[in-house]
């Protein structure tokens, strides 16, 4: 079965290639199973294996011969708290990191907000990096949403998969620069109440496809391989 480590490490190195990160900032992590695997600390995304990647416990502990992201909280609080979320992506990109120092929502000026669940993209309250404060005001601003900005730090994204999740935080770093760049030319015109209430209905289909499902299989998602191996490292 594949290894979900090489999928976590392949979508690490993308981050690079799409301007979310350079160096060694942000961090990625998978649910599998009952744990998850997690970008270690410090570690260059391009020098990765697959043993460099740990895999922690909703509990805190974690196994593997580095140590896991110093940001490991908020991913451990999402996991936690929020069933339907299966990745986890934090990144220092750099127009979401102007917005967040200015510590403040970005308001409904595109109908694209609403990809993260709500009629705008909150920003948490400033807390040190890596410390229970900031995955709470972190999962304060995630309340309902896929997305949200850390204030004076940079973005975070929650998605059902490390597609969705890179999909989000590409989307959200776009939205960003649009609405910095928006704010150049005067005053944005926002969307309305109304107007964003009825964009979110649409959003409830958005990107849904019908299912098509095979003889003898009832469509239910497998995490057998993740199971399994998040079971071995433990």
């Amino acid at each position: 079965m594949p290894d979900p480590r090489a999928e976590l490490i392949a979508t690490a190195r993308a981050m690079r290639s799409a301007a979310l990160n350079r160096g060694t900032a942000g961090n990625l992590s998978l649910r599998c199973g009952e744990a998850f695997y997690i970008t270690p600390t410090g570690l260059a995304y391009d020098s990765l294996q697959a043993e460099d990647i740990p895999v922690m416990t909703l509990d805190g502990s974690h196994q593997g011969r580095r140590k896991p992201s110093s940001e490991w909280r908020f991913h451990r609080d999402l996991y936690a708290s929020r069933p339907e979320v299966g990745a986890v992506l934090h990144a220092h990109s750099p127009f979401a990191v102007s917005l967040a120092c200015l510590r403040q929502d970005i308001p409904p000026f595109h109908y694209m907000i609403a990809r993260f669940g709500g009629d705008t993209i909150r920003c948490a309250e400033y807390a040190i990096f890596g410390s229970p404060a900031l995955s709470a005001a972190a999962l304060a601003a995630m309340r309902d949403r896929k997305g949200c900005l850390l204030a004076n730090h940079g973005l975070l994204v929650a998605g059902r998969d490390l597609a969705e999740a890179f999909a989000l935080a590409v989307e959200l770093e776009e939205l960003c620069e649009q609405y910095w760049r928006t704010c150049q030319l005067g005053r944005p015109v926002l969307l309305s109440s109304a107007e964003m209430a009825a964009v979110l209905e649409e959003f409830r289909h958005y990107g849904q496809q019908a299912a098509v499902v095979a003889p003898g299989q009832d469509g239910t998602a497998q995490d057998s391989s993740c199971r399994s191996r998040s079971m071995r490292a433990m």
